[in-house]
């Protein structure tokens, strides 16, 4: 692999098309298969008689399996490069769809669901090394809002298409079909993608690495900031506002599938707006990490309106929470922004692992949760289940936030002290 300083440049269009586009397909499935159980909860709740504990448990391996395959993923992309990483991973992602097509048990379709975590795990962390490596730092906001906003239609797609595709194939014949997607995929990004890589792979000691990731201030900041939010949008968005709008709200799975799908297409534009705030207030003087931080105070706002229970506000409410949910994609943009190129797998990798720990522990701890109150005869659980489920989820972000706010105070003194011109 040739140095930075000799390799070639690609034009904008060459990028696009070469770099960007089949990294983007990859994470559209990736997030259309993280997001499609919540359409199919039904399927798999009838099939399996699943309980709501097991629903949680099934459709968060994903999130644990994503997990732990983070810092494996992030080594790899730093001395292997994007290309052939994830041309391997999207290979055993499809693997993993193909076993939950076939499984008939609650075990086989929990492993499957893993395996399919395990592949589809790097897609993202693959994609932003990948543009990291030939685009300007000054646009990578930008870019990977676009990013996101790709995301947001592969979750867009899990929803209202999915559920008219199930009109026409048995659900286990729709992941047959997405397994051949995603093989075709990982073909397509071995194809395309140029085998010349921008920045020279990084061949260090890993414990350093990670070191000088985890004690670089711009990580603990906006990790601190950030990370319990993102846990709690991927964790809520991808299985529990659907089973909110049919067990509280009552909507039939019609209504259901079109507000899940207007919730993910609002990721789209938000993703994207997300990307231009951020590098308009940037030309302002407005950190990023502000920019964060007002975005997670109104995210917490619209989760205390869950937790109000006022029906007439459901429907707003299950729009909004993806829509303002996607300022917590900009943590990706802060990192590898202030991070050295080199390093910019690990860092966002470990950035990674720490978010599916949390959308786990907060997508499996939910359904226990709502699983304490018995469901009345229709399966439904009571409203006061989620209203307390979501009080929790409010209470675990506040500390961030709220350190947030105090460093900034105390920054904001020492400015104005250091302003102050000393008395003789």
């Amino acid at each position: 692999m040739q140095d930075t300083a000799t390799a070639p440049r690609l034009s904008g269009v060459a990028v696009f098309f070469y770099v960007f586009l089949p990294f983007a397909l990859g994470h559209y499935l990736s997030s259309l298969l993280r997001n499609v159980n919540a359409v199919l909860a039904s399927h798999l709740v009838g099939a399996l008689a699943l309980t709501p504990g097991e629903l949680g448990l099934l459709t968060s391996a994903f999130f644990f399996a994503f997990a732990l395959v983070q810092l494996p993923v992030g080594i790899a992309l730093d001395r292997f490069g994007p290309r052939r990483v994830q041309l391997v991973m999207m290979l055993v992602g499809s693997l993993g769809a193909l076993l939950f097509a076939h499984g008939s048990t609650f075990g086989q379709l929990l492993t499957a669901r893993a395996v399919m975590g395990f592949g589809l795990g790097g897609c993202f962390m693959a994609a932003v090394k990948a543009v990291s490596s030939w685009i300007a730092p000054s646009r990578l906001p930008s870019v990977h809002g676009y990013l996101i906003a790709v995301g947001g239609l592969g979750a867009a797609t899990a929803t209202m298409p999915v559920r008219l595709a199930l009109d026409y194939l048995e659900w286990r014949g729709l992941f047959v079909v997405l397994a051949a997607l995603v093989a075709c995929t990982g073909l397509l990004v071995a194809l395309l993608y140029p085998r010349t890589e921008g920045p020279a792979p990084h061949r260090g000691p890993l414990g350093q690495a990670l070191r000088q990731v985890f004690r670089a201030p711009v990580f603990r900041a906006t990790a601190s900031l950030v990370l319990v939010p993102h846990a709690v949008f991927f964790g809520i968005q991808g299985l529990w506002i659907g089973r909110f709008l049919s067990d509280v709200a009552r909507f039939p799975d019609e209504a259901v599938a079109y507000l899940l799908y207007m919730g993910m297409a609002s990721v789209i534009f938000g993703a994207i707006a997300v990307g231009m705030i951020t590098e308009w207030a940037g030309r302002r003087g407005v950190a990023p990490l502000d920019v964060a931080a007002a975005g997670i105070a109104v995210f917490l706002l619209v989760q205390a309106g869950f937790i109000a229970g006022y029906k007439p506000s459901f429907q707003l409410l299950s729009v909004l929470f993806t829509l303002v949910g996607t300022i917590t994609g900009i943590e990706y943009a802060i990192i590898a922004q202030a991070m050295p190129r080199e390093l910019t797998g690990r860092a966002a990798t470990c950035l990674n692992l720490l978010i599916f720990i949390g959308a786990f522990v907060v997508q499996a701890g939910f359904g226990l949760l709502v699983g304490l109150w018995t469901p009345d005869a229709a399966g439904h659980a009571p409203a006061i289940a989620y209203q307390l489920a979501f009080l929790v989820l409010v209470l675990v972000q506040l500390p961030g936030l709220a350190r947030f706010v105090l460093r900034r105070r105390r920054e904001a003194a020492a400015q104005a002290m250091a302003a102050v011109p000393a008395v003789s």
